[in-house]
């Protein structure tokens, strides 16, 4: 009879923990409170992470959004007090990189160069600006623990989600309702984005202006993501990536003694000019171009790439990114070359060929990052869920029909005499390149007259250059310089 007993209540307790539904709130919030000590100050602070709510025309739920959200404690004057809208990129990813590796207050254990170490889990971030703003990180439909409602199935309309246009309309009006759940109406305003992320903050920047009324003091953008320039190809595109082969191979001390002798940014300006006055024109002539200039051109291209003449010949003076990081390294070590970092090397099957087996990098990264991101939300913030966070969601196919985000930020700008932007890249970053950002900063503005609000800056790591401890302090104390720089108090908005 013990024995029959003690079987139901076994089978009583699994079916109990069977019966429950792997869902999220739609609408939830987890308070703790936290210390950190930032450039030598040490305060208190206010994590709140959560979920809330994107709705239909009828105020019916269609998906829930997870944040986390950090706010300085005993800030006196809290509507001088700006606060930072945070976004990664992919399209489809969480926003784990920059929180937990660069803005916020706790950052992933990686050793100073950004490469994993064990035991995996967090710690202090002496260089956050939560000193100076406060700051909210934000999933996107789909992505980290925030999901459509249903998660899948063709009652989830796609439309409103995963495309360009719909991702900013629906972000703008759910940043929104976060501005006025937490009255921070009268703060100064930022919003940063990595990657895509890029692409989203442009187009962010109007809609929040033009949809819900909301002006912006800063744009940020950490290794934007153009694809008026990226998917394009075409001459522009090709030759843009010399600048970029220029500081990987330096890197890798792969060029000419004439150039490897000297530091990276004394050749980056040679490389750059030769790019926009001699390549371009150059691989626009296509087969029509003489073959003395093909020739001189490959040969000054060799020079500053360190690939062989004769490679970049055999592919009409248009070497693709791929081929770059295959093919760099073959006769130096036989390793690959990675994407977002090219600092990083990998092991291939076989060395011939076109691209690499895999991103060195990214792999990398995945190893250090999923660990910490789990423990974190999970342990530190107390945010307990079976929900699996999405380092990458399922958001594809994207729509990126009707792309007008760099004339979005130019509009934003235009009517908003407020509106600064700051771009941040890494010179080894060969997915979204240094000179791909700034060809795209050069472009927002084509009359030049707002030209003196634009600011570029560049780090000697990769696209999330904030994992080399150097460059995370460096590019710190250059997004907290932008946003005291801006905070423009008592001058009117006027021309």
């Amino acid at each position: 009879m013990k024995k029959k007993l003690l079987y139901f209540c076994i089978l009583s307790i699994t079916s109990l923990v069977v019966a429950q539904e792997r869902k999220l709130p739609i609408d939830t919030t987890v308070t703790t409170q936290h210390s950190v000590t930032v450039n030598g100050t040490s305060f208190s602070y206010t994590a709140t992470t959560g979920t809330q709510p994107v709705w239909d025309k009828m105020g019916k739920p269609i998906a829930a959004l997870h944040y986390t959200y950090y706010t300085r404690n005993n800030v006196k004057n809290k509507e001088e007090r700006p606060l930072l809208f945070s976004f990664n990129g992919g399209p489809g990813s969480g926003s784990v990189w920059m929180h937990l590796a660069y803005t916020g207050p706790r950052i992933l254990k990686i050793d100073d160069e950004g490469y994993p170490v064990q035991p995996y889990g967090v710690k202090e971030n002496p260089y956050s600006v939560l000193d100076v703003t406060d700051i909210v990180f934000i999933n996107p439909a789909n992505t980290g623990y925030s999901r459509t409602i249903p998660e899948t199935g063709e009652e989830v309309d796609r439309d409103v989600f995963f495309g360009i246009n719909a991702d900013v309309k629906y972000l703008a009006e759910w940043m929104n309702t976060f501005v006025t759940r937490n009255n921070r109406w009268r703060s100064p305003k930022y919003i940063i984005g990595e990657s895509y992320g890029g692409t989203r903050v442009m187009g962010l920047s109007l809609a929040l202006q033009n949809q819900q009324w909301m002006y912006l003091n800063g744009v940020i953008m950490v290794s934007p993501a153009d694809y008026k320039v990226i998917r394009v190809g075409g001459p522009v595109s090709s030759a843009l990536n010399l600048p970029y082969y220029t500081a990987a191979a330096w890197h890798h001390k792969a060029l000419p003694a004439e150039l490897q002798s000297k530091d990276l940014l004394e050749i980056l300006p040679e490389s750059e000019e030769y790019t926009i006055n001699t390549l371009i024109p150059a691989i626009a002539k296509g087969g029509f171009i003489s073959d003395s200039e093909r020739n001189a051109v490959a040969k000054k291209m060799a020079f500053y790439s360190g690939l062989k003449e004769k490679d970049i010949l055999d592919q009409n003076l248009d070497v693709p990114t791929a081929f770059f990081w295959k093919n760099l390294m073959k006769e130096r070590g036989g390793y690959t070359v990675g994407r977002l970092d090219s600092r990083y090397r990998g092991i291939d099957k076989k060395l011939i060929g076109m691209r690499p087996d895999y991103n060195s990098e990214i792999t990398s990264w995945l190893h250090s990052f999923t660990p910490a991101i789990n423990y974190y939300l999970q342990e530190e913030l107390k945010f307990k869920t079976d929900i699996k966070y999405n380092m990458f969601g399922p958001v594809r196919p994207w729509n990126n029909e009707n792309d007008n985000t760099r004339d979005n930020l130019r509009q934003a700008m235009a009517q908003n005499p407020y509106l600064n932007v700051l771009v941040q890249s890494g010179y080894y970053d060969g997915a979204t390149t240094y000179f791909n950002a700034k060809y795209t900063m050069w472009q927002v503005d084509p009359s030049g007259r707002m030209k003196d609000r634009f600011e570029f800056k560049g780090y000697r790591s990769g696209h999330m250059m904030y994992l080399r401890r150097e460059d995370l302090q460096k590019a710190n104390e250059d997004l907290r310089a932008f946003i005291l720089r801006t905070m423009i108090k008592g001058e009117s908005a006027k021309y």
